[in-house]
């Protein structure tokens, strides 16, 4: 039976939710607390963070740095197989997280002063500037990384020179999100301790 579930990626993942929920129940002794959706939002948001944040580092500090060192006939497997796969987890989970974070900015009240960085009320500044950073981000990834990386890998028509700085810019860019990212993340964080 574990077998049955480890094996599916899809049963694993199920498996994880149903354990969560138990864990929800047992802590809430279902009992829906106040703020529950908030809680739900951020929740997500920070699961979707996650995959994104993840798959950006795995580009940069694992995939981007090995491929010189993959020979020329294995490179397919990589470009036509993995990076493909990988990065429509990643503009998925870049998608998901901003709109989670987007509505649990509003059910917690503070989305316009966080967009405003806090000019109405000056409590939005850290978590406004944590939201700007991964809307760029986000922008990077729909507009900028993923039309690249698909002439790039080959998954629209594209002459060899075009392939090659599109592939380029696929990795400036992502570059520029990895070094967005910590900040991000700090700002997220801070804006539950500081």
């Amino acid at each position: 039976m574990v077998a049955g579930i480890l094996n599916s990626l899809r049963n694993t993942v199920i498996t994880s939710f149903v354990f969560t929920l138990i864990v929800f129940f047992v802590v809430t002794q279902g009992n829906t607390p106040d703020g529950f959706g908030a809680f739900v939002f951020r929740w997500l948001h920070v699961v979707s963070g996650i995959m994104w944040v993840g798959l950006l580092w795995y580009f940069n500090f694992v995939q981007i740095p090995s491929m010189p060192k993959i020979p020329d006939d294995q490179k397919p497997a990589v470009s036509k197989v993995i990076a493909p796969e990988a990065l429509f987890w990643f503009r998925w989970a870049a998608m998901a997280t901003i709109i989670t974070g987007l509505i649990l900015a509003m059910l917690s009240g503070y989305l316009i002063d966080a967009l405003l960085l806090g000019t109405q009320d000056g409590n939005g500044r850290i978590i406004g500037i944590g939201m700007w950073l991964g809307t760029i981000m986000w922008f990077n990834v729909w507009f900028v990384i993923w039309p690249n990386q698909k002439r790039a890998l080959g998954l629209v028509e594209a002459a060899p020179d075009v392939k090659a700085a599109s592939a380029n810019t696929a990795k400036m860019f992502s570059r520029v999100n990895t070094t967005l990212s910590v900040p991000m993340l700090f700002c997220m964080v801070a804006q539950q301790s500081l």
